[in-house]
């Protein structure tokens, strides 16, 4: 990460000295160059790298996105990286980082074949489009969307990601290691599901080929079945 700390640094600078940072030879004072720090791990224009542990955040909800960068910097998500890069960061500063991500439409890449059996897919395709009642699991699609390509303000799609992060991120909700505002929806649902579930769902969602459409719906666009922090109404 060190190439990060560099690029970070450079964006601290040249909101402190703006005249200074515009000078001959520099970068252009742009956020596309503000941004440099994230690119080797979310890629240029945030469509993520080969490392299946970094998420793709193009075209994600300006409020989603925003919502994180706040979590990592108040130390909500712990990632010493991430803590580190946004803990001098002003939270306007966040939510101008959150917009150019949120703009970003490259296109989501191909899903690789997968390693688990066609019996572990269905359940994975069960649990994401019925959920199941007898264990009050949601589909996630009731939340996400039929499409799973979210919806605004604070819903992320959830296409264009590996089954390792799925599988990493749904194991932090259910240990409570990533946590979100109150009720803290995710972390109920998560906390419902098995470890050959969070398999299941993880290869399915991972496997499902790219909608016509990948923007997220508008807010109000369809009604969660429940209340979420993280969606406010």
């Amino acid at each position: 990460m060190q190439l990060g700390f560099v690029g970070l640094a450079w964006g601290l600078f040249i909101q402190a000295f703006p005249v200074f940072a515009q000078g001959a030879g520099q970068p252009p004072d742009t956020m596309a160059a503000r941004v440099e720090a994230c690119t080797p791990c979310h890629g240029k224009q945030g469509e993520g790298t080969s490392d299946v542990y970094f998420p793709r955040l193009a075209g994600k909800p300006a409020g989603y996105l925003y919502n994180q960068l706040l979590a990592f910097k108040n130390g909500r998500r712990k990632y010493p990286p991430m803590n580190y890069l946004l803990e001098y960061l002003g939270d306007p500063y966040l939510q101008e980082m959150a917009d150019y991500f949120a703009e970003q439409h490259p296109p989501l890449p191909t899903p690789a074949a997968s390693d688990v059996s066609q019996q572990v897919l269905q359940q994975g395709q069960s649990l994401v489009t019925r959920g199941d009642p007898a264990r009050q699991i949601p589909a996630c699609g009731s939340c996400h969307g039929p499409g799973l390509t979210g919806m605004e303000p604070g819903i992320p799609g959830l296409l264009g990601l590996r089954p390792n992060y799925i599988s990493a991120q749904l194991g932090a909700w259910r240990y409570g290691t990533r946590t979100a505002k109150p009720p803290d929806c995710m972390q109920q649902v998560a906390a419902r599901l098995t470890e050959a579930d969070v398999t299941a769902v993880a290869a399915y969602l991972a496997s499902r080929q790219t909608p016509i459409a990948i923007a997220p719906a508008p807010k109000g666009a369809y009604v969660l079945p429940f209340a979420c922090g993280s969606q406010p109404d």
